[in-house]
């Protein structure tokens, strides 16, 4: 009796386990191409980015660890957006589109802020339900990498150097 629940309890761990390795592991599937309403009105899609290393980041005004990642943002972008990275960040669709623009002025946001009032981004990207959040699209247009929480930016600067050799060297 022991045997025969034995095998079916592997079974089942062995699908479990294999499940989460698939939800944790970074897809390597292009994003979904929709379209960007950044604050100053322009319009992109991520596929006219292609040929670039790009960060699609998640955030809202009012979430704290959002808004400790910002300087680290800025830094990277300012570093690496000169020799073709890019970063969009993604106001999440509960924040008002005027905090948002009042926001980004008041920090000074160098790099480019979407709206998705709509949730269309967020709904895109697999629901987005913790912010912050990251997805890292290589240039061939695949993401390569998503992360839930501060991002790590050594880890998000090496990736990046994988595809940009850093100014300066």
């Amino acid at each position: 009796m022991k045997r025969r629940l034995g095998v079916p309890l592997i079974l089942i761990a062995a699908i479990v386990i294999a499940v989460t390795v698939a939800l944790l592991l970074p897809s390597s599937a292009p994003p979904p191409d929709t379209q960007l309403i950044l604050l100053d009105g322009r319009q992109l899609t991520l596929r006219s980015l292609r040929g670039r290393p790009v960060l699609v980041s998640f955030w809202a005004t009012s979430c704290p660890p959002c808004v400790e990642e910002i300087p680290d943002l800025v830094r990277l972008y300012n570093d690496w957006h000169p020799i073709g990275f890019e970063l969009i960040a993604v106001a999440m669709p509960y924040d008002p589109p005027a905090l948002v623009q009042e926001f980004t002025q008041r920090r000074g946001l160098p790099y480019p802020v979407a709206l998705d009032v709509q949730g269309r981004l967020t709904s895109a990207f697999g629901g987005v339900p913790y912010v912050p959040a990251a997805f890292f699209i290589a240039p061939n247009g695949n993401i390569v990498q998503n992360s839930t929480g501060r991002l790590d930016i050594d880890k998000t600067r090496r990736m990046i150097s994988r595809y940009l050799k850093p100014s300066g060297s």
